[in-house]
C-alpha cells in the first residue's frame, strides 16, 4: 500500500483539488476503505474505493487508486487491481517504479502477463518525468529536506517526554533554528541564481523543499520570496496549496489575519489548539477549495478540534489578543 509521509504542517493540508471542492463523501469513503484495508477486509476495501471513485464521476486521487489496486490484489481480484494500475499509469503518468516493483501487496500480480506491461508503462513514465532532472541539485535538496523535517518530527517526542516549556524542548528548537539558518543560505543561493525551479527540474520533493525552507524562514526573507513564489505558481513551477500556507504565515506575522486557516496556535496556559485569526470565517472553505485544500474541519481535526464557525467568530478577538 502506498504509505503517506505526514510532514509537519504540510501533507495534512494537501488534498487534490477535486477533494478541495467540497466533496466530503469521497473522503469519507476513502477513509472507510483505508480502515477496511487495515482490518484485512481487502475485498470490502476495494469495493469502498470503487464507491469513492464513482462519487466523483470515476475520478480519484492517484494514491487512492494505487491503494485500491493493493486492496484488490490482496483480495485475489487481479482484474480489478490491474484496472486501477492501468488508470494511474496511462492517465496520471504514475512513475514510482521502485515502489511498484517492491510493494509486497502486489506480489500476486507478478506472474500475470499484464504485470510486464504495467512495469514498462511506469518505467517509461519515470524516464519522461526525470528526463530534465538536475540530479546533483536534487541530491542536495534531499539532504536539506531530511534536515528540515527530521528534527521537527523529533520535536513531538521531545515534547511528550519533557513538556513543551522544558529546557530539553528549548534546546531542541535551538538545534532546529540552527539547521534552518544553514539550509536557508543554501536555498537562497538556488532561488537567487536559478529562480523557483519546478518539478520538471528538481522533482516533487525538491520543489517542496524550496517552499519548506522559505516557510520556516524569517519574515523579511518570506516577503522577499513571496512574489517569486506567486509567479512560480502562475507558471506551474510551485503549488497553490503551498503558496496558501506562506500567504497565511506572512499575513499573521505582519499583524493581520490569515486567509486559509492553515496556521494553528496553542494556548500557553491550557495547551489547547485554536485556528489563528482568520478573515471572513464563513467562507474559509470556499477559499481553501480555490487552492486545492480540503475543508477546515478535515484539517483541524488533526489537532483534535471541531470547527464551529459561530463559536469561532465569538472568540476571534480573544484569539487576536493572544497574538499581541
Amino acid at each position: 500500500m502506498k504509505k503517506i509521509i505526514f510532514l509537519i504542517f504540510i501533507n495534512i493540508l494537501v488534498f487534490s483539488k477535486i477533494i478541495g471542492q467540497g466533496n466530503v463523501g469521497y473522503k469519507e469513503l476513502v477513509d472507510e476503505a483505508s480502515k477496511l484495508y487495515q482490518d484485512k477486509e481487502y475485498s470490502k476495501s476495494g469495493q469502498r474505493y470503487s464507491d469513492a471513485f464513482r462519487s466523483l464521476g470515476d475520478k480519484g486521487i492517484v494514491n487512492d487508486r494505487y491503494n485500491a489496486a493493493c486492496a484488490w490484489a490482496l483480495a485475489n481480484e487481479s482484474d480489478s487491481s490491474f484496472i486501477q494500475l492501468f488508470k494511474i499509469a496511462q492517465n496520471a503518468n504514475y512513475s514510482d517504479l521502485q515502489h511498484l516493483t517492491t510493494d509486497s501487496d502486489l506480489r500476486s500480480l507478478h506472474d500475470d502477463t499484464r504485470w510486464a506491461s504495467i512495469v514498462e508503462l511506469v518505467k517509461s513514465n519515470k524516464a519522461k518525468t526525470e528526463a530534465n532532472w538536475d540530479r546533483a541539485l536534487i541530491s542536495n535538496l534531499d539532504t536539506i529536506f531530511e534536515e528540515d523535517q527530521t528534527y521537527r518530527i523529533q520535536a513531538k517526542e521531545v515534547e511528550e517526554n519533557y513538556g513543551w516549556e522544558s529546557i530539553e524542548m528549548k534546546s531542541h528548537w535551538k538545534l532546529i533554528n540552527e539547521k534552518d539558518s544553514i539550509n536557508l543560505i543554501k536555498v537562497q543561493n538556488i532561488l537567487d541564481t536559478r529562480g523557483w525551479l519546478g518539478e520538471d527540474i528538481i522533482g516533487s520533493r525538491g520543489n517542496q523543499t524550496l517552499f519548506l525552507v522559505i516557510q520556516h524562514a524569517d519574515l523579511d526573507t518570506q516577503e522577499k520570496y513571496l512574489p517569486m513564489m506567486r509567479d512560480a505558481v502562475r507558471k506551474g513551477n510551485a503549488k497553490s496549496n503551498h503558496l496558501a500556507l506562506l500567504e497565511d504565515r506572512v499575513a499573521l506575522r505582519k499583524g493581520g489575519r490569515q486567509i486559509y486557516g492553515s496556521q494553528i496556535g496553542r494556548d500557553k496556559e491550557t495547551g489547547e489548539y485554536y485556528v489563528l485569526p482568520l478573515i471572513d470565517p464563513d467562507n474559509v472553505d470556499k477559499r481553501r477549495a480555490e487552492v486545492g485544500l480540503g475543508t477546515i474541519q478535515d484539517y483541524i481535526q488533526n489537532w483534535g478540534m471541531t470547527w464551529d464557525v459561530e463559536e469561532y467568530k465569538k472568540k476571534l478577538l480573544e484569539y487576536e489578543s493572544k497574538q499581541k
